[in-house]
This record gives C-alpha cells, structure tokens and sequence, in this order.
C-alpha cells in the first residue's frame, strides 16, 4: 500500500508541474526585473539622482522671488507746545501696501557652481551604476536559483531512480522469500533499504519546493507557491569562457570599480569648490516694487511710489580662520584615500577572478571525470544486478552497487551546477551578466 501511495504521489505531482507554463531561464530574469520590489525601489532612487541633475539646482540660474504686504496702525497723539499749548488727537490711522519683484544672481563663485553642477551629473551616473549593480545582482541571484532549482530536480530524479531499483529489489526478495529461496533477513534488509529511498524522495520533495519557492520569491510572483514549469531540465556549463577577456572585461566593466572611479571623480570636485573660495564672487540683483501710503493727517492723503532697484556686488574672503586651506588639504586627502580604494578594489577583483578561475577550470575538468563515471557505475549496476537475478550476488553487494550509482550521478550533478555557479560569477564579475538577457539563437531558429 505504502508503494502504490508513493508512486501515486509522485505521477501527481509530475502531471501538475507539466500542466504549468513554461519558463525559461531569459522569461524568468525578465519577469524579476519587471516585478522584483528592489529593482522598482533603486530604479525611484535613480529617478531623484536623475532629477537633481540640473543647471538650477547647482546655481546657474537666477532666483526670482515675489512679495506682497500691507500694514496699519491706529495711534493717539498728544502734542504739548512750549507755549503750553496741548493737541490731543486721537484714531490716527495710516497704512501701507507693498509688492514687489526681486531676482538675484550669481555670476561668478570661483567656478564653485561648475563643480557643483559636475558634481550632481556624476552623482546621476551613479544612480545608474547603482541600477545597474542591482540589476546584475539580481539576475546573478535568478540564475543561480534557476539551475539550483534543476539541479534539485535532477536529484529527486536520482533518488526517484534509486527508489525504483530498491522496488525492484524488493520484489524479487517478496518472491524469493515466499518460494523459500531467501531468509527473512534478506527480506528485511530490502525493506528497510527500500524505506531509506523513499525517505530520501520526500525530503527531496520538500528540497524542491523550497528552491521553487526562492525562484519564485526573486521573481516576485505573488503565489510563491506556483509550480513553474522549467524549459530547461538539465544544466550546461559553458566550457569556451577565456580568462584574459574576462580580465579585460572586469577592468572596464565592473559596476563595482566603475563606482570606485566615480568616487574618485567626487573626491577631484569636492577640491575644486573649495578652492572656488579662493576667487572673489559677483552676484547682480534687481526688483520692481510699489508702495503705497494712505495718511490721516498733514498735508498729504495718498502716496504710491513704484520703480525699478538694482546693484552689483563684488565680495572677496579676506580670512576665514584659515578653514579654507583646512578644507583644501582635506580634500586632497580625500583623492588619495579613493585613489588607495580604487587600487584595493581592483588587487581584490584580480584576487576573485583568480579563484573563481580556478574553481571553473577545476570543476569542468571533475565535471569530465564525472560523467565518465556515471557510465561506469551504470554498466556495473546492470552487472550487479543481473548477477543478482540469477542468486550469484548478495543483496549488500547489490546495495552498494546502488549506492555507487547514485553517489556518481550526484557528484556529476553537483560538478554540473559547480562550474555554472563559476560561470555565473565570472560573468558577474566581468559586467557580462546580462548576456543570459540575448536571445539563444537555438530557440530564435524554432
């Protein structure tokens, strides 16, 4: 009963995987990037960086302002003579109206306002590197996700084979044991081998759902729990990487060295407005304005006044606490300390492209190793197990056998999804991720 509840199980859930839609590996990076909550949150952040970038906002322009006011008052007098003579008048009232323009500008800071305006487009372009090292992050996290999931897969496969031959086993021992031809122990033992497998399966099932549901999370599907349906069902390692291109590649590519240079870039504008402070500044101002009076008393009622302002200013910091010269060397200190990262950040690419290098070439070459192993193991189980058919073999060499098979095919799986582990983060770190975006020819051509 516990076998047909198995078998059922699985046929179940094989029939439903079938019935999804299909994504590729190119569908799922694309469904992420449309969808993913962090890339629509850098992509607002990069949309403010965008926004600043404006001559207005470093200070080229002129700002015009306008203002309008009215004022009363109500007073009592009292006017003594020094004949003795006292006037009393009492609710004096006298009001005023204001409007008026004004527009200030500074011409000339000491070339402080084109620092600043290089500043702010440099400060744009790292909103976008910024983007553009989410993005990265992000199809290197699908990817990876992606043949995780199918190399779990392959492994359910695996376990799900092994299951089937410890079935067998088992058959062959039920009917040897009935007809007296096999001890009760043998029996048991292929009961218990049998029971291991199919452990094995449902924790393997569990393994899947969880790498299902992290793809689906990265892609922001609101049903995490949806059974996509891969179009890949196995993983090929590309073998025709070259170091020196990607070497070549990180050198003018990599989003995290691009950054670093940016900061240097900052690091060359901060000095040059500080030194703007040397220069003398030149600022131009001018208004409109009318005024009217209303009076109670004397010779005049009415009074409005309306006319144009205008003036020059020319100013120069003469000593400032020696801030200046305080400002200026900590800057250049500034341009060093980014010059030393940028150089820190460049030996450690060098040091990880090295070793994902190193472990890409390992791993195609254990991948090579691997598969010729699982032939062997395949050819010695169907030895074993005839030998076993015919009682020439006892049922632990045959589970060893078993065993042997399995233990290739996974090393063959895990050497697979090794090398494009390796794969995935030797294009990352060459700027080349997004080469899993281009179309495959091979589905073009379908």
């Amino acid at each position: 009963m516990k076998r047909l509840f198995y078998i059922g199980f699985l046929l179940i859930l094989t029939a439903s995987i079938g019935a999804q839609e299909v994504y590729n590996l190119k569908r799922c990076i694309e469904t992420g990037l449309e969808r993913n909550y962090a890339i629509r949150i850098i992509r607002n952040t990069q949309q403010i960086s965008d926004n600043n970038a404006t001559i207005g906002n470093a200070g080229y322009l002129p700002t015009v302002g306008m203002n309008g006011g009215f004022n009363g008052s109500i007073n009592n007098t009292r006017e003594e003579a020094k004949d003795g003579t006292v006037t009393k008048t009492n609710g004096i009232n006298s009001e005023t109206a204001t409007a008026g323009i004004d527009v200030n500008w500074t011409i000339f800071d000491g070339f402080g306002i084109q620092a600043e305006y290089a500043k702010l487009k440099e400060l744009k372009s790292i909103g976008e590197l910024n983007t553009r090292m989410t993005i990265e992050d992000l199809i290197a996290d699908i990817a990876s996700e992606y043949y995780n999931l199918i190399r779990q897969k392959i492994r359910l496969q695996n376990l799900t084979s092994t299951l089937n031959l410890s079935r067998e086993r088992l058959r062959i021992v039920e009917e040897r044991y009935y007809i007296g031809s096999m001890s009760r122990l043998d029996l048991q033992q292929a009961q218990v081998d049998f029971n291991s497998d199919s452990s094995a399966v449902l924790n393997q099932l569990e393994v899947v759902h969880r790498s299902r549901t992290a793809l689906n999370q990265l892609m922001s599907i609101d049903n995490v729990e949806e059974r996509i349906h891969q179009k890949d069902s196995t993983i090929y390692p590309n073998p025709f990487l070259d170091e020196v291109d990607l070497w070549s590649s990180t050198m003018s590519s990599n989003v995290s060295l691009l950054l670093a240079q940016k900061d240097q870039r900052l690091s060359e504008l901060d000095l040059k407005k500080a030194k703007s402070r040397n220069y003398p500044y030149l600022r131009l101002n001018g208004g409109y304005g009318y005024t009217g009076n209303w009076y109670e008393v004397g010779n005049t009622d009415f009074q409005r006044r309306l006319g144009f302002n205008y003036g020059v200013t020319v100013g120069f910091t003469v000593f400032d606490g020696l801030n200046r010269k305080r400002e200026q060397r900590n800057a250049r200190i500034q341009i060093e300390n980014s010059e030393l990262r940028r150089q820190e950040l460049e030996l450690a690419l060098r040091a990880d492209m090295s070793n994902q290098w190193m472990a890409y070439e390992n791993n195609l070459n254990l991948w090579a190793l691997e598969k010729e192993n699982v032939v062997a193991a395949q050819e010695n189980y169907r030895i074993a197990m005839e030998r076993y058919r015919l009682g020439q073999l006892s049922g632990i060499e045959l589970r060893e056998a078993q065993n042997s098979l399995l233990n290739a095919e996974e090393s063959k799986s895990i050497a697979e999804f090794s090398t494009k582990l390796c794969e995935i983060s030797l294009l990352q770190l060459s700027g080349q991720i997004t080469n899993y975006l281009i179309p495959d020819p091979n589905e073009a051509s379908q």
